[in-house]
Formats: C-alpha cells, structure tokens, sequence
C-alpha cells in the first residue's frame, strides 16, 4: 500500500489503524502515515473515553440521552482525518488534534 492509502486506512476503526500499522512498520518511516496514524489513534482514544462517559452519564440520568449526539462530533472528526490524509495534507483535526501531534511515541521515525 502507497502512504496515502495507509493515512485513509488508519482512519477507519481500529481494525484499519491496525493493519495501516503492521503495514507502515515493515517499510520506510514516512512522516505522512506517522502522523495520520497518531491523529487517528487519538480519535480512536477519545472516541471510546467520549463512549464510555456518555453511557455512565446516560444510565444515571435517562433525561440526558441527548448527550448521545456527542457522538456525530467523534464521527466528524473522523470524515476531517480521511478528508486531509486523501488530500495529502498534515493537518490536525479541530479541537482534539494539536492534542495528539507529539504523543504516541513508539510511531516516530527514529523509533
């Protein structure tokens, strides 16, 4: 798979991210994938911690169930990340991904 596709896969689930990783750390480290590649498993982290806390706010207090549409932002997100990985840039995604630009360590290229 050529870079691009990988920064597109790692966006889709964790399934993706997983087989865009085992993919990218067999070949050259390429600056590209490494950070759509962290940007994604950031989303992915704060998608099931936004999961988590919705359904323990949700099952103590049924009147906010309207909080579940938390979760189209998560859904965003991950439209944005496909979005700039197909268009070949190296942008964060709004609001949580300056958050993951310099995590994630064992994904850098000297690693």
């Amino acid at each position: 798979m050529d870079k691009k596709t990988l920064a597109i896969v790692s966006y889709i689930t964790i399934i993706g991210w997983l087989i865009a990783y085992f993919q990218y750390k067999d070949k050259e480290r390429d600056p590209f994938v490494i950070y759509h590649l962290k940007q994604s498993l950031g989303i992915a982290i704060i998608s099931i911690i936004l999961g988590v806390a919705i359904n323990l706010v949700v099952s103590m207090v049924p009147a906010l169930s309207v909080v579940v549409y938390a979760n189209i932002a998560i859904l965003v997100l991950w439209v944005l990340g496909i979005l700039n990985a197909l268009n070949g840039l190296k942008k964060p995604v709004p609001v949580v991904g300056p958050l993951f630009e310099n995590k994630f360590a064992f994904l850098n290229v000297n690693a």
